[in-house]
């Protein structure tokens, strides 16, 4: 091997160690928080918002302003592109227009395209979702539980004979993921924040391959026979969501 090879193999090698390393520091932390969780009495939501509930607020505020929207908005739209990384914020008017408030980075999600069909293959879900349940005392900070499998979900397995579909889908924070959507800590807690101020109920959460107005449906690893169907659907409940400037 001669010097050049080696120097370069050193900085893959190197570079691997540090991103394990890094993976595992985070996994340390969550076990730490796990055994935290289980010693002191568990948080309530109003005890977060009072932890940092005012600085999400500022930020967000910040954004709603710069969109022309009053905080927190009519209802809210959360829009994740899977091939984009990408959860945009989208909120709506007192007149019914929907303003596009800020977008961010989705920093793990795991699996590929395409919808989830069961429990472990650790894919993100495809399709359109509610928020049941704010978690205060989440492993990965705080979280927003999602209601997957929803009716769709549920329909299609049966019609597929498909059982055990996973549940537990979650935003979160933190910078790892097994099917949910880590965005770190300050963006959950901006999320949070928000959807406790506006309510769970006034929430969507569209998630898709990618955006479904600018591209053609993208080829799914897996193909169910009713993935067009579902695409259809994504498709039509983006279609009253403004495209930012320079998409796609």
């Amino acid at each position: 091997m001669n010097a050049t090879r080696l120097r370069r193999g050193l900085l893959i090698g190197g570079s691997l160690l540090v991103a394990i390393a890094g993976f595992q520091r985070e996994r340390l932390e969550i076990a730490a928080a796990y055994a935290a969780n289980h010693i002191r009495s568990p948080r309530t939501v109003e005890d977060r918002l009072q932890e940092f509930g005012d600085a999400a607020r500022e930020r967000l505020q910040s954004h709603f302003s710069a969109a022309g929207v009053t905080y927190p908005g009519k209802r809210l739209t959360l829009v994740a592109f899977k091939d984009q990384r990408m959860l945009l914020l989208y909120a709506q008017r007192a007149d019914g227009n929907w303003r596009h408030i800020h977008s961010y980075p989705v920093l793990a999600a795991s699996g590929t395209l395409g919808p989830k069909l069961r429990e472990g293959d650790q894919q993100v879900p495809e399709g359109i979702y509610r928020v049941t349940f704010l978690n205060a005392n989440s492993l990965y900070h705080v979280s927003l539980r999602l209601n997957y499998p929803n009716p769709f979900d549920r329909e299609m397995a049966r019609a597929d004979g498909r059982t055990q579909l996973g549940g537990d889908i979650m935003i979160h924070g933190k910078s790892v993921s097994i099917g949910c959507l880590a965005m770190g800590d300050a963006a959950a807690e901006d999320l949070f924040t928000l959807a406790a101020d506006i309510g769970a109920s006034r929430i969507q959460v569209i998630i898709a391959p990618t955006d479904l107005r600018l591209s053609a449906t993208p080829e799914s690893p897996v193909e169910p026979a009713w993935v067009n169907e579902l695409y259809r659907q994504l498709q039509e409940a983006l279609t009253v969501l403004p495209i930012q400037q320079g998409a796609g």
